[in-house]
This record gives structure tokens, sequence and C-alpha cells, in this order.
């Protein structure tokens, strides 16, 4: 019995185990080769989140294979803490991202952001004050917009498939009712703006610009970052449940071989 339960426990612990090394690597290469803005903020949740797996699984493979005790307590101690950080990591993801929804363009083919669509904890901790502006760098040098389209006509234009940050960041809010001459060059009417709203105001025909200072950009931004936290989110519910399971066949490993020591204790 403690056989198989040995094989099923090493077995279960695999999965983190190379999940955590995955999780630290993909880490390590964002930070070295650079990675989009919403993957910059995956960067430290997943250093952290892949050292602790990688940690606690090879204490479980040390504890299990060389009958060591003292392995298997912490790696008990370690798996309750982590259990707990991840389950309240998880509902805060899950609160803070709960907030958001894009909003459809009726006859149009792509959907617009509003920053006041998103929780304030999102709003403080990635656009507010000075961490805007170096998002704002980031897309400006990461060319976002370059992959529209440009000499498309209105119709092909409509037609693309925009993510959320350039839907956001690289053309005009379809309210302000801008004439369309390319992908990111955009008239204003004589008459002006149909709205007056601040980012219809704010949008430049100047590429290096554009609408990167827009609420609509900010929008885009938050709602790439919710989409990514949602399947992080995703990813902790599924390593909670591993961890569950190899956390009760760990304690009855352990159970078990005290109870056995105990027996051949003359």
């Amino acid at each position: 019995m403690v056989r198989i339960s040995n094989f099923v426990f090493n077995f279960i612990n695999i999965f983190p185990f190379f999940l955590g090394l995955v999780a630290v690597v993909a880490s390590i290469y964002f930070r070295v080769h650079g990675a989009t803005v919403c993957q910059n903020t995956l960067r430290n949740p997943l250093l952290i989140t892949g050292l602790v797996l990688f940690v606690i699984s090879l204490l479980a493979f040390i504890g299990s294979c060389c009958n060591a005790k003292i392995f298997l307590t912490v790696y008990s101690i370690l798996m309750v803490l982590v259990i707990l950080a991840l389950t309240g990591l998880t509902l805060f993801v899950i609160v803070v991202t709960n907030k958001g929804v894009a909003r459809k363009i009726a006859g149009l083919g792509f959907s617009e952001y509003r920053l006041e669509d998103y929780s304030g904890w999102l709003q403080h901790n990635f656009v507010k004050n000075n961490k805007w502006d170096q998002i704002r760098s980031c897309l400006s040098d990461s060319h976002v917009c370059k992959t529209l389209h440009s000499h498309a006509t209105f119709s092909g234009f409509i037609k693309q498939k925009f993510s959320s940050i350039q839907s956001g960041c690289c053309k005009p809010p379809a309210y302000c009712k801008f004439v369309y001459k390319n992908a990111t060059y955009w008239v204003v009417p004589e008459s002006g703006p149909d709205v007056p709203d601040s980012d219809c105001r704010t949008w430049s025909n100047d590429q290096r610009k554009l609408c990167y200072n827009c609420e609509s950009c900010k929008g885009g931004v938050l709602s790439n970052i919710r989409k990514e936290w949602r399947l992080l989110a995703i990813i902790n519910i599924c390593i909670l449940i591993l961890l569950i399971i190899a956390f009760n066949i760990g304690c009855a490993i352990r159970k078990t071989r005290k109870s056995d020591d105990t027996n051949s204790t003359p």
C-alpha cells in the first residue's frame, strides 16, 4: 500500500515540479528578452509561484524516495502555507478582475474600452500617476499599431481583428466620428469632434503619439491585463487541486511511516 501511495504521490508531484520549472524559465525569459506589457505584469508572480512549486516538489521527492520524515514534515507545513496563499491570491485576482467589460460598437467589427469600467485597484496600480508613462513608452516602442493594415479601405479596416490594446490605442474612439484615411491617420471633421470628449481631443496623427494618452488606451491595456490575470486564476485553481491531492497523500504516507516506526520499536 505504501509503495502504491509513494508512486501516486511522486507521480502527482511531477506536474507541479515541471510546472514550477516552466514558470521560472518563462519569468527569466520575459526579464531577459523583454515581453508585452501584460506579460510583464505576470513576471514576478510567475517567478515566485514557480520557485515555490519547484522547491516543494523537490522536498516531496526527497522525503518519499529517501524515507526522510523531516522532509515530509517540512513539505506538509509548506503545503498548508502555499495552499492558503494560493487560495488568497486566486480570490484576490478574481475580485480585482471581476469588473471590466468590452463595449461592442454597433455595425463595426471591434470593441472599445473605457477606463472607468475597470476596478480601482487595477487603475491605481497600472495606469495612474507615473506608472502610465512607462507603459505608454513601451507601447510606442513596440510598434503595436504597425500590424494593422494601413492601406485598407474603411470596410476592410473594421473587419480586421483588433486586440484590446490596438482598439484603444491605435485609433480614435468611434464616437468621435473622425474621417478615416488609413489605420492610423484620421481627419477631424470641420465641425469638430462629434462628442466633446477628452479622447477626441487627445488623438494625434503623430505615429509616436496616436491615442497612447487616451483613456480608451488605458482601458484597452487594463482589458489585456484582466484577460491575462483571469488566465492566471484558472491556472492557480488547477494547481490548487493538484496540491490538495498531493498534500492528502503526503499526510497519509507520513502517518503510515510514523505508525510503522512505532510498531517496529521494541
